[in-house]
C-alpha cells in the first residue's frame, strides 16, 4: 500500500531540486529520454532549449512527456553504503514558447546574467511542462531506513495547480 502525499509536500520538494530526467516520443514513435535542468513556477516546469535543438522538435511532434527527478539519498558519515535513489514521477503535457516571450522571472531563473541578451535569447526556447495527474514517488516523506520497504517507500500525490 502506498502513502498518501500532498502535493504541496510534492511540490516543494520538486522545487529544491534541480535536475530530470525528461521521456518524449520522437516523430516516428521512439522512446528517449533526456537529462534536463529545470525551474519550478506556478506549479509548472520550465527548462531552457535550443530552438533547433531535436528535444524541442519532439516536444513540437507530441507535447505528450513524462518526468522523472532523481533525489539522491546518503547516510551521514557513511557515504559509502549505496541507497537508491527517492523519485518523484509524473507525466504531462509541455509547450514550446520562444524564449524573448516569456516573463522577465522565468528568463531570469533560467538564463541568469543572459536573460538581457537579445542576440542568445533569439536563438533559445522554453519549455513549459504542465503535470497531469498524478505524483509517483518513492522514498519522499519517509525516514532514510523506511526505503527498504516497497510498500512504505511508494508515494502518491494528485497534482494540483496553481491558485
Amino acid at each position: 500500500m502506498s502513502q498518501q502525499l500532498s502535493s504541496d509536500r510534492v511540490w516543494n520538494e520538486l522545487k529544491q531540486q534541480i535536475f530530470a530526467v525528461l521521456g518524449v516520443v520522437t516523430a516516428r514513435g521512439e522512446a528517449r529520454t533526456i537529462g534536463i535542468v529545470y525551474i519550478v513556477h506556478d506549479h509548472k516546469i520550465y527548462l531552457s532549449t535550443e530552438k533547433d535543438a531535436w528535444k524541442t522538435r519532439h516536444v513540437q511532434s507530441n507535447p505528450h512527456v513524462s518526468i522523472t527527478v532523481p533525489i539522491a539519498k546518503r547516510i551521514p558519515l557513511l557515504p559509502w553504503i549505496k541507497i537508491p535513489a527517492a523519485t518523484i514521477t509524473f507525466s504531462g503535457t509541455a509547450t514550446v514558447f520562444e524564449a524573448k516571450d516569456m516573463a522577465g522571472d522565468i528568463l531570469q531563473a533560467l538564463f541568469h546574467g543572459l536573460a538581457s541578451d537579445p542576440e542568445k535569447l533569439a536563438t533559445m526556447s522554453v519549455l513549459e511542462i504542465e503535470p497531469r495527474g498524478d505524483f509517483v514517488t518513492y522514498g519522499i516523506g519517509i525516514p532514510l531506513m523506511q526505503m527498504r520497504y516497497p510498500e512504505k517507500a511508494r508515494g502518491r500525490a494528485p497534482v494540483t495547480s496553481a491558485n
